[in-house]
């Protein structure tokens, strides 16, 4: 399959719930690589890249996380960046 790499905003409870710890680990379970972090205005941005069903698989673990509630998400395609890991980010 061919790897895709996608840039998600998520927005309504997800910041102090564990979200970008549980997308960590979620990425490292499922071989997606990229990038998760805490944005300003209280959504969280991350950058996924692998197989479109792995990163639906991230996605729908981090969803199902306790405390965490995705109200709303923006979702686009950009080119992959063939990235070797997958970080926290500041």
């Amino acid at each position: 399959m061919k790897r895709i790499r996608r840039r998600i905003r998520f927005f309504g409870r997800v910041q102090g719930v564990g979200f970008r710890y549980t997308m960590y680990h979620a990425a490292q379970s499922f071989g997606v690589t990229g990038w998760v972090r805490n944005c300003y205005d209280g959504s969280v941005e991350a950058e996924l890249e692998g197989i479109e069903p792995d990163i639906d698989s991230v996605i729908m673990e981090v969803e199902g996380a306790r405390f965490v509630h995705i109200e709303n998400l923006e979702v686009r395609d950009i080119p992959p960046q063939d990235s070797r890991s997958f970080e926290i980010t500041d």
